[in-house]
């Protein structure tokens, strides 16, 4: 069973490098660029609340380019610091593709999308991953948190059910962006947890990037 969303034609962007945002999973965020702090009063004059979280690339003749697929959020949460920032928590509904960029007098970009081939991003229920061996999984993790001496509440991972666990990993570890993009297209969990696998043993290798600490 779906959830019943609005999935506007048109939403705000948020080009945020390195911020992966997935369905049912859940983003915070410091919004103090301006603006972006008329992106989100504007998203939250709309009944849907809808920001959509795309990763940007650099081209050589101007403006950076954005990935054809992003994921959008609706804003749960949202509190305003003293120093004018907000403090804000998007709940990831679904993946879309970015039709074209729609020309305006926002100063922040806004897109065109196509929320078709996601459908079951919107399923209220979380994803199973059937073929998913926990403990061959938290031993490599293991490895890459020993490797850069993290720590970690295991008993939480080991209860964690899957879409959780891979998800908020994809999420939380600090991947190159173009990674994080591979992340968000894998059609599957399956996938999703399968390029995970192979970016933590890239990384055990002596490739990839920190952790956020």
């Amino acid at each position: 069973m779906s959830r019943i969303v609005d999935l506007p034609d048109t939403i705000p962007i948020f080009p945020l490098p390195g911020a992966l945002l997935l369905p049912r999973a859940r983003l915070p965020l410091n919004i103090f660029e301006p603006r972006y702090l008329q992106m989100l009063d504007d998203a939250l004059k709309t009944s849907s609340r809808m920001i959509g979280m795309v990763q940007p690339f650099e081209r050589p003749e101007g403006a950076d380019a954005l990935h054809s697929i992003g994921c959008a959020g609706r804003v749960t949460q949202f509190s305003e610091t003293e120093d004018g920032r907000y403090m804000i928590t998007l709940a990831g509904i679904s993946r879309f593709r970015i039709k074209k960029e729609v020309e305006g007098f926002t100063p922040y970009r806004r897109c065109e999308v196509s929320w078709e081939g996601f459908e079951k991003d919107r399923n209220s229920h979380a994803e199973q991953d059937d073929t998913f061996c926990r403990d061959s999984f938290l031993k490599t993790l293991s490895r890459y948190f020993d490797a850069r001496d993290l720590s970690a509440d295991w008993e939480t991972l080991q209860e964690a059910d899957d879409e959780l666990l891979v998800n908020s990993l994809s999420m939380l570890l600090e991947f190159p962006p173009e990674d994080k993009q591979a992340l968000l297209e894998a059609p599957s969990l399956t996938t999703r947890r399968e390029t995970l696998v192979t970016l933590l043993e890239y990384a055990l290798r002596g490739g990839g990037e920190e952790l956020i600490q």
